[in-house]
C-alpha cells in the first residue's frame, strides 16, 4: 500500500495552486496586451484629449474568476496607454468584473468594442452593471472616461460596407 503523508499532500497542493495562478496571471497579461494592440490599431483620440486633470490617475479591474488585477492609468495621448497587470497603488475607482472564467473574454470585448458616446454608455449600463456583473465603487465618471477611452466602435472601419468584427 501507498502512503502520503500530510508533508506530500500540502506540496502536491502547492505546486497546483501555484500552477493555477501562473495561468491565471497569463490570462491577465493577454488580455492587458489585447486591449492595448486594440486601442493602438482602433481607437479613438478625441476622449483622451478630453481626460483633464485626471491624467495620471488610475482604475482597478479586479476578476475574482481569476484572482488579479489589470490597472489603467489616464494619459493624455493614445499611444502612451499602457495597462499593467497587478493591484492599483491609489485607485480612483475600482470595477470587479462578477462572472466565470468562460465569460471573462466576452464581458471585455462587449466593452472595447461598443461606441464611446452616450448610448454606448448606457448599453454597457444595462448590459453588465444593472444584471450586476460588473460593479463599480468609487468615482462613476472616471469610470464612464475610461469606457471612453477603450472603446473602439466609433472607428471607421466599423463604418465600411460589409465590414463586421465581433469579438
Amino acid at each position: 500500500m501507498f502512503n502520503i503523508t500530510q508533508t506530500e499532500n500540502r506540496q502536491l497542493l502547492d505546486k497546483e495552486l501555484g500552477l493555477e495562478g501562473m495561468l491565471n496571471e497569463t490570462k491577465l497579461l493577454n488580455f492587458a496586451r489585447l486591449l492595448k494592440i486594440l486601442i493602438d490599431l482602433f481607437g479613438v483620440d478625441e476622449p483622451f484629449h478630453k481626460i483633464g486633470d485626471r491624467e495620471g490617475k488610475e482604475i482597478e479591474f479586479f476578476f475574482p474568476a481569476l484572482n488579479g488585477y489589470i490597472t489603467l492609468v489616464f494619459v493624455k495621448n493614445r499611444m502612451n496607454f499602457e495597462p499593467r497587470v497587478g493591484k492599483s497603488k491609489n485607485p480612483v475607482s475600482r470595477i470587479t468584473i462578477n462572472v466565470k472564467k468562460d465569460d471573462i473574454i466576452r464581458i471585455v470585448s462587449g466593452m472595447v468594442v461598443g461606441k464611446n458616446n452616450f448610448l454606448g454608455v448606457l448599453k454597457l449600463i444595462f448590459k453588465y452593471y444593472v444584471p450586476r456583473k460588473v460593479k463599480i465603487s468609487g468615482s462613476y465618471l472616471s469610470v464612464i472616461k475610461m469606457f471612453k477611452c477603450m472603446a473602439i466602435g466609433k472607428n471607421k472601419m466599423y463604418k465600411a460596407e460589409g465590414a463586421v468584427l465581433n469579438l
